[in-house]
């Protein structure tokens, strides 16, 4: 249950315009987003479906990665989330503050989940703290639009694929000692991966893999009972909008979907439970589309 009375007061900004806006760098920060996008719908009743549960989820402090978070610790978990830099600790304390309020014990580690070094200091961290890990949210990245396919540096494509897929890699082999039978992997994918953005190739190349892996992952993993899935989401209103795109762009942000805007995290989120949770246990391989109507084959 929520008890926290700013949650109780929060707006529902799911018919809410986004004025023009931009960020200058990424992954963009949530405190400086007009409006704030909705973490949590304040008539969200949990069911301690993840009570004595421990996750990690990296780029936990905004966007879709705070949203999962909070609805993790409603539902009981104990929780390590993961930020980029001091750019972004105020939405990590944020983000904290949350989970603390549900009564839940939370952590949250600094560093760039594209070093494999970081990667395990990540992981060990929840063991450290909380003993275990149970649940492993694969969620940090970073998108860069750029006009056409040969401005894409070299470096930028390095750069895309360190942050979005290789850190994957390196998150789920530390962890995977540590997981017992019946622990779960899920993995942010996009859209983006069954439909393209001709200003964003290699990210969408990043979100294809993401599927391929997620599915690969679960094949290997089933004998082991550990699950493997992917959430696609749509257009969202997060951080990353406003530090991707134009101000003009971001004002028009999600209206291309049947039901007309961007979706919320509070929207998203709920998916992560299911597949985190006992709800989930039959799931693996498998990617859930939460896109406001996007219809997809693959």
């Amino acid at each position: 249950m929520i008890l926290n009375h700013e949650l109780a007061r929060e707006r529902d900004h799911r018919h809410m315009d986004q004025p023009p806006q931009h960020q200058d760098t990424q992954p963009g920060r949530e405190a400086a987003m007009d409006p704030r996008p909705q973490y949590i719908d304040p008539a969200y009743q949990g069911s301690e479906k993840l009570k004595g549960k421990v996750a990690v989820i990296t780029g936990g402090d905004s966007g879709i990665g705070r949203a999962v978070a909070v609805h993790f610790a409603v539902e009981g978990a104990d929780i390590v989330i993961n930020y980029l830099s001091d750019d972004e600790q105020e939405d990590a304390e944020k983000t904290l503050a949350l989970i603390h309020q549900q009564g839940c014990r939370g952590v949250a580690v600094k560093g760039d989940v594209s070093d494999p070094e970081f990667c395990e200091e990540l992981i060990m961290k929840a063991v450290s703290e909380f003993g275990t890990l149970d649940i492993l949210v694969n969620n940090a990245g970073q998108q860069y639009v750029q006009s056409s396919f040969e401005d894409i540096s070299a470096a930028q494509l390095e750069h895309t694929f360190r942050t979005n897929i290789f850190s994957m890699f390196y998150l789920t082999k530390v962890a995977l000692p540590l997981l017992s039978p019946g622990s779960r992997i899920i993995n942010t994918a996009s859209v983006t991966a069954y439909k393209g953005n001709p200003s964003l190739i290699d990210y969408s190349a990043t979100k294809g893999a993401i599927v391929a892996f997620t599915r690969s992952l679960a094949i290997s993993l089933g004998d082991r009972n550990i699950t493997v899935n992917a959430i696609a989401p749509g257009p969202i209103w997060t951080p990353l909008i406003p530090a991707s795109f134009s101000a003009r762009e971001v004002e028009h942000f999600g209206q291309d979907t049947l039901l007309r805007r961007p979706g919320q995290p509070s929207e998203v989120a709920p998916t992560y439970v299911l597949l985190a949770s006992n709800d989930g246990s039959y799931m693996t391989g498998q990617v859930i589309h939460p896109n406001g109507g996007i219809i997809l084959n693959g």
